[in-house]
Protein backbone atom coordinates (compact mmCIF):
# COMPACT_ATOMS: atom_id res chain seq x y z
CA UNK A 1 0.00 0.00 0.00
CA UNK A 2 1.22 3.37 -1.05
CA UNK A 3 -0.83 5.14 1.54
CA UNK A 4 -2.67 4.54 5.07
CA UNK A 5 -5.93 5.77 6.55
CA UNK A 6 -5.07 5.08 9.70
CA UNK A 7 -8.52 6.27 11.37
CA UNK A 8 -11.85 5.37 9.47
CA UNK A 9 -15.30 4.01 10.00
CA UNK A 10 -16.09 2.00 6.92
CA UNK A 11 -17.89 -0.12 9.92
CA UNK A 12 -20.40 2.40 10.69
CA UNK A 13 -23.81 2.13 9.26
CA UNK A 14 -23.40 5.48 6.58
CA UNK A 15 -21.35 2.72 4.50
CA UNK A 16 -24.25 0.11 4.99
CA UNK A 17 -25.12 -0.07 1.24
CA UNK A 18 -21.41 -0.04 -0.05
CA UNK A 19 -18.91 -0.78 2.14
CA UNK A 20 -17.34 -3.60 -0.52
CA UNK A 21 -17.22 -1.24 -3.33
CA UNK A 22 -15.98 1.67 -1.02
CA UNK A 23 -12.67 -1.03 0.32
CA UNK A 24 -12.33 -1.72 -3.16
CA UNK A 25 -11.83 2.15 -4.18
CA UNK A 26 -9.13 2.35 -1.30
CA UNK A 27 -7.03 -0.55 -2.65
CA UNK A 28 -7.24 0.50 -6.25
CA UNK A 29 -6.04 3.78 -4.88
CA UNK A 30 -3.13 1.55 -3.09
CA UNK A 31 -4.82 2.65 0.43
CA UNK A 32 -4.72 0.80 3.46
CA UNK A 33 -6.80 0.78 6.40
CA UNK A 34 -7.21 0.98 9.95
CA UNK A 35 -11.10 0.72 10.85
CA UNK A 36 -11.82 1.59 14.24
CA UNK A 37 -14.81 0.38 16.58
CA UNK A 38 -16.75 3.29 18.89
CA UNK A 39 -18.45 0.53 21.58
CA UNK A 40 -18.51 -3.29 21.88
CA UNK A 41 -20.56 -4.07 18.27
CA UNK A 42 -18.51 -1.22 15.89
CA UNK A 43 -15.35 -3.19 16.84
CA UNK A 44 -16.97 -7.01 15.94
CA UNK A 45 -17.71 -4.72 12.72
CA UNK A 46 -14.17 -3.83 12.29
CA UNK A 47 -12.84 -7.41 12.88
CA UNK A 48 -15.33 -9.01 11.06
CA UNK A 49 -14.37 -6.78 7.89
CA UNK A 50 -10.60 -6.41 8.34
CA UNK A 51 -10.60 -10.78 8.54
CA UNK A 52 -12.16 -10.57 5.10
CA UNK A 53 -9.62 -8.04 3.16
CA UNK A 54 -5.96 -7.56 2.60
CA UNK A 55 -4.58 -4.28 3.86
CA UNK A 56 -7.41 -3.94 6.04
CA UNK A 57 -6.61 -3.63 9.91
CA UNK A 58 -8.97 -3.31 12.51
CA UNK A 59 -8.80 -1.27 16.12
CA UNK A 60 -11.22 -1.80 18.65
CA UNK A 61 -12.48 0.13 21.66
CA UNK A 62 -15.05 2.12 23.56
CA UNK A 63 -15.50 5.57 22.56
CA UNK A 64 -15.68 8.09 25.59
CA UNK A 65 -18.83 9.80 24.73
CA UNK A 66 -20.79 5.80 24.10
CA UNK A 67 -18.99 4.90 28.27
CA UNK A 68 -22.48 6.58 29.12
CA UNK A 69 -25.75 7.68 27.48
CA UNK A 70 -24.60 9.52 24.42
CA UNK A 71 -25.50 12.21 21.78
CA UNK A 72 -26.96 10.03 18.72
CA UNK A 73 -25.06 10.25 15.54
CA UNK A 74 -26.70 9.14 13.01
CA UNK A 75 -23.71 8.15 10.39
CA UNK A 76 -22.72 5.59 13.19
CA UNK A 77 -25.73 4.10 14.45
CA UNK A 78 -28.44 4.94 11.68
CA UNK A 79 -31.63 6.50 11.78
CA UNK A 80 -34.47 6.47 14.44
CA UNK A 81 -34.88 9.78 15.59
CA UNK A 82 -33.09 9.28 19.14
CA UNK A 83 -31.48 12.33 20.63
CA UNK A 84 -29.74 9.58 23.03
CA UNK A 85 -28.37 6.20 22.00
CA UNK A 86 -30.43 3.64 24.57
CA UNK A 87 -27.26 3.15 26.43
CA UNK A 88 -23.86 3.40 27.88
CA UNK A 89 -21.89 0.37 27.51
CA UNK A 90 -19.67 -0.47 30.61
CA UNK A 91 -16.29 -1.82 29.76
CA UNK A 92 -15.73 -5.75 29.23
CA UNK A 93 -12.07 -5.92 29.55
CA UNK A 94 -12.35 -9.66 29.09
CA UNK A 95 -14.86 -9.67 25.95
CA UNK A 96 -12.04 -7.09 24.42
CA UNK A 97 -9.13 -9.42 25.33
CA UNK A 98 -10.98 -11.93 22.96
CA UNK A 99 -11.63 -9.78 20.38
CA UNK A 100 -8.27 -8.63 20.19
CA UNK A 101 -7.30 -12.95 19.47
CA UNK A 102 -7.61 -11.80 15.46
CA UNK A 103 -4.61 -10.71 13.92
CA UNK A 104 -5.75 -8.09 12.38
CA UNK A 105 -6.67 -5.83 15.64
CA UNK A 106 -3.51 -3.90 15.42
CA UNK A 107 -4.82 -1.26 18.22
CA UNK A 108 -6.96 -0.02 21.44
CA UNK A 109 -9.46 2.45 20.88
CA UNK A 110 -10.43 4.69 19.82
CA UNK A 111 -10.54 5.68 23.57
CA UNK A 112 -9.70 8.68 25.61
CA UNK A 113 -11.58 11.63 26.90
CA UNK A 114 -14.26 13.74 25.40
CA UNK A 115 -15.38 17.09 27.34
CA UNK A 116 -17.73 18.47 24.32
CA UNK A 117 -20.67 17.31 25.84
CA UNK A 118 -19.70 16.84 29.04
CA UNK A 119 -22.44 15.80 31.78
CA UNK A 120 -22.22 16.01 35.39
CA UNK A 121 -20.90 12.47 36.67
CA UNK A 122 -20.02 11.05 33.34
CA UNK A 123 -16.36 12.73 33.78
CA UNK A 124 -15.40 10.29 36.73
CA UNK A 125 -16.82 7.50 34.34
CA UNK A 126 -14.75 8.09 31.11
CA UNK A 127 -11.16 8.68 32.89
CA UNK A 128 -12.42 4.85 34.36
CA UNK A 129 -13.18 3.62 31.15
CA UNK A 130 -9.90 5.24 29.57
CA UNK A 131 -8.05 3.48 32.21
CA UNK A 132 -9.17 -0.11 31.58
CA UNK A 133 -8.41 0.55 28.23
CA UNK A 134 -5.24 1.10 28.35
CA UNK A 135 -4.45 -1.25 30.98
CA UNK A 136 -5.83 -3.81 28.20
CA UNK A 137 -3.51 -2.12 25.87
CA UNK A 138 -0.45 -2.91 28.35
CA UNK A 139 -1.28 -6.22 28.60
CA UNK A 140 -1.37 -7.20 25.02
CA UNK A 141 1.26 -5.03 24.49
CA UNK A 142 -0.99 -2.84 21.64
CA UNK A 143 -0.48 0.31 21.01
CA UNK A 144 -3.35 2.86 22.00
CA UNK A 145 -5.94 4.60 19.34
CA UNK A 146 -6.68 8.11 21.31
CA UNK A 147 -9.72 9.97 21.27
CA UNK A 148 -9.48 13.27 22.37
CA UNK A 149 -11.66 16.32 22.56
CA UNK A 150 -11.84 19.18 24.78
CA UNK A 151 -9.38 17.55 27.50
CA UNK A 152 -5.71 17.35 26.25
CA UNK A 153 -3.87 17.77 29.42
CA UNK A 154 -6.10 15.50 31.57
CA UNK A 155 -5.72 12.74 29.11
CA UNK A 156 -1.73 13.09 29.14
CA UNK A 157 -1.99 12.90 32.84
CA UNK A 158 -3.53 9.50 32.81
CA UNK A 159 -1.57 8.62 30.01
CA UNK A 160 1.83 9.66 32.07
CA UNK A 161 0.33 7.48 35.22
CA UNK A 162 -1.25 4.18 33.63
CA UNK A 163 0.59 3.46 29.79
CA UNK A 164 3.54 1.20 29.52
CA UNK A 165 2.74 1.53 25.18
CA UNK A 166 2.25 4.05 23.05
CA UNK A 167 -0.20 4.92 19.89
CA UNK A 168 -1.49 7.84 18.17
CA UNK A 169 -3.85 10.61 19.02
CA UNK A 170 -6.36 10.26 16.09
CA UNK A 171 -7.53 13.75 14.80
CA UNK A 172 -5.15 16.42 16.49
CA UNK A 173 -6.56 19.77 17.35
CA UNK A 174 -4.46 20.82 19.25
CA UNK A 175 -2.20 23.48 19.40
CA UNK A 176 1.87 23.41 19.21
CA UNK A 177 2.16 23.88 23.16
CA UNK A 178 0.43 20.58 23.62
CA UNK A 179 1.35 18.56 20.80
CA UNK A 180 4.92 18.87 21.67
CA UNK A 181 4.25 17.00 25.31
CA UNK A 182 2.56 14.44 23.24
CA UNK A 183 5.15 13.84 20.68
CA UNK A 184 7.83 14.10 23.98
CA UNK A 185 5.78 10.98 25.33
CA UNK A 186 6.37 9.09 22.25
CA UNK A 187 2.47 9.49 20.78
CA UNK A 188 2.35 10.18 17.25
CA UNK A 189 -0.45 12.64 15.87
CA UNK A 190 -2.65 12.11 13.00
CA UNK A 191 -4.70 14.49 10.62
CA UNK A 192 -7.21 14.68 8.60
CA UNK A 193 -8.72 16.47 5.19
CA UNK A 194 -9.44 19.63 7.59
CA UNK A 195 -5.86 20.21 6.53
CA UNK A 196 -7.01 20.88 2.84
CA UNK A 197 -9.31 24.13 4.22
CA UNK A 198 -8.60 25.17 7.56
CA UNK A 199 -5.35 26.48 9.09
CA UNK A 200 -5.25 26.39 12.71
CA UNK A 201 -2.68 23.48 12.51
CA UNK A 202 -0.36 24.21 10.16
CA UNK A 203 2.22 25.31 13.10
CA UNK A 204 1.81 21.87 14.43
CA UNK A 205 2.26 20.15 11.12
CA UNK A 206 5.08 22.14 9.97
CA UNK A 207 7.17 21.92 13.35
CA UNK A 208 6.59 18.43 13.97
CA UNK A 209 9.34 15.46 12.97
CA UNK A 210 7.59 13.47 9.85
CA UNK A 211 8.48 10.52 11.63
CA UNK A 212 6.09 11.46 14.14
CA UNK A 213 2.44 12.62 11.73
CA UNK A 214 -0.11 10.26 10.14
CA UNK A 215 -2.36 10.50 7.74
CA UNK A 216 -6.22 9.72 8.37
CA UNK A 217 -9.88 10.47 7.11
CA UNK A 218 -12.29 9.46 10.15
CA UNK A 219 -14.73 8.86 7.14
CA UNK A 220 -17.55 9.43 7.01
CA UNK A 221 -17.03 12.86 8.58
CA UNK A 222 -14.74 15.82 7.18
CA UNK A 223 -13.86 15.02 3.77
CA UNK A 224 -11.20 17.06 2.33
CA UNK A 225 -11.14 19.40 -0.46
CA UNK A 226 -12.42 18.79 -3.30
CA UNK A 227 -15.26 16.07 -1.99
CA UNK A 228 -16.23 18.68 1.04
CA UNK A 229 -20.11 18.25 1.59
CA UNK A 230 -19.85 14.31 0.36
CA UNK A 231 -19.36 11.68 2.68
CA UNK A 232 -15.79 10.91 2.91
CA UNK A 233 -13.61 7.53 2.49
CA UNK A 234 -10.43 6.17 2.83
CA UNK A 235 -9.76 6.58 -0.84
CA UNK A 236 -9.82 10.44 -0.32
CA UNK A 237 -6.45 9.85 2.24
CA UNK A 238 -4.14 11.09 -0.64
CA UNK A 239 -5.68 14.91 -0.01
CA UNK A 240 -4.53 14.55 3.04
CA UNK A 241 -1.42 13.73 2.40
CA UNK A 242 -0.73 15.84 -0.34
CA UNK A 243 -2.16 18.66 2.26
CA UNK A 244 0.75 17.75 4.64
CA UNK A 245 3.64 17.88 1.95
CA UNK A 246 2.32 21.95 0.58
CA UNK A 247 2.11 22.63 4.70
CA UNK A 248 5.74 21.50 5.05
CA UNK A 249 7.14 22.51 1.58
CA UNK A 250 8.14 18.89 1.46
CA UNK A 251 7.82 16.59 -1.95
CA UNK A 252 4.56 14.76 -1.67
CA UNK A 253 6.48 11.45 -2.78
CA UNK A 254 8.95 11.78 0.56
CA UNK A 255 6.06 12.32 2.88
CA UNK A 256 3.86 9.47 1.71
CA UNK A 257 6.26 6.98 2.03
CA UNK A 258 7.17 8.42 5.22
CA UNK A 259 3.78 8.62 6.36
CA UNK A 260 3.25 4.68 5.05
CA UNK A 261 6.69 3.49 6.96
CA UNK A 262 5.31 5.49 10.09
CA UNK A 263 1.79 3.19 10.25
CA UNK A 264 3.57 0.30 9.66
CA UNK A 265 5.71 1.24 12.20
CA UNK A 266 2.88 2.39 15.08
CA UNK A 267 0.62 0.13 14.60
CA UNK A 268 2.64 -2.85 13.48
CA UNK A 269 1.43 -3.65 9.86
CA UNK A 270 2.63 -5.75 7.12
Amino acid sequence: MNYYDCHTHVNFVAFKDDAEATITRAQEAGVGMIMVGTQFDTSEDAVRVAEAHEDVYAAIGLHPIHSTKSYHDEKELGEGGKEFTSRGEIFDAAQYETLAASPKVVAIGECGLDYYRLEEGTKKTQEETFVQQIELANKLNKPLMLHIRNAYEDSLAILKAHAKVKGDVHFFAGDWHIAKQFLDFGFTLSFTGVLTFAREYDEVVRNAPLSMLLSETDAPYVAPKPYRGKRNEPAYVVEVVRAIAEIRGESIETVRETLAQNARRVFGLK
